[in-house]
């Protein structure tokens, strides 16, 4: 479910942003432009230490494409809204996670090729050099729309496992050089992003498929073994015959999903 393929910059406007993207979600109500959000950023004097243009950026260029943007008629933000009092702060970081990867594919294609290559390789640290090598065949691939100089190359990459850091995956150590953390799916994202599919129309074998599940390191096999697990909460059935899935949906919107989760 990713709005568009090509690698940019996007990620130098920020990283993670989870405090500020709480505290965005906190003062985002329906129906808001991008535009109200950010004036309202600026008068509620909830960054009293970040200039107006750095207000700007965050709101415009990291929130808007992450949590704004419908994909299959959702908007993620309302839906973080409903959930983040009610979950926990990590919980809410993996919905997060998965959002940003989404909003930018560079990101998500890095940790699918690189992260949990490594992860699953038996190496301790991923580092700048192994994000840089990933730009550098990205942009030989023709990912990006122009070439990049070997400074943007060198910022991406930093900006690659930084991210990385925000969310979990790796450890907040020396910059060039990461360890990589144990990164497991929540139950909560699970079932988030199950029904955000079927929601969407994906029917229930390709759900299992889908190449969101990759970003938690997850094979079809794995997701059906994650399910089953949901299916013991009530959450949905799960039938399984050979290659062939059937799901029962127990939940009849988003709405009353993000209820059944709190």
């Amino acid at each position: 479910m990713v709005n568009n393929s090509r690698y940019t910059t996007q990620l130098q406007a920020g990283l993670g942003l989870i405090g500020e993207t709480k505290t965005l979600l906190e003062l985002w109500a329906p129906g808001m432009t991008v535009n109200e959000l950010y004036q309202l950023s600026l008068d509620s004097g909830r960054f009293p230490n970040i200039t107006a243009r750095r207000i700007r950026n965050i709101v415009v260029e990291c929130f808007a494409p992450r949590y704004l943007e419908a994909k299959s008629g959702v908007v993620a933000a309302q839906y973080l809204k409903q959930l983040m009092s009610k979950i926990s702060s990590a919980e809410l970081i993996q919905l997060m996670f998965l959002f940003t990867c989404r909003a930018n594919p560079i990101l998500g294609d890095f940790i699918r090729q690189v992260y949990w290559a490594r992860y699953s390789g038996g190496y301790a640290q991923i580092t700048n050099d192994d994000a840089r090598i990933f730009v550098e065949r990205g942009i030989d691939d023709g990912k990006t729309v122009k070439r990049w100089s070997e400074t943007t190359v060198i910022r991406v990459s930093a900006y690659l496992t930084g991210c990385c850091s925000d969310y979990g995956l790796l450890e907040r150590r020396q910059r060039s050089v990461r360890p990589i953390t144990p990164f497991r799916i929540t139950s909560i994202a699970v079932a988030y992003l199950a029904y955000e599919l079927h929601f969407s129309g994906v029917g229930d074998n390709a759900i299992l498929l889908n190449e969101d599940w990759q970003l938690f390191g997850l094979a079809r096999e794995d997701v059906l073994d994650e399910l089953k697990r949901l299916s013991l909460k009530g959450l949905l059935i799960v039938q399984a015959a050979g290659d062939v899935i059937r799901i029962s949906w127990t939940q009849s919107n988003m709405e009353t999903l993000c209820d059944a989760l709190t």
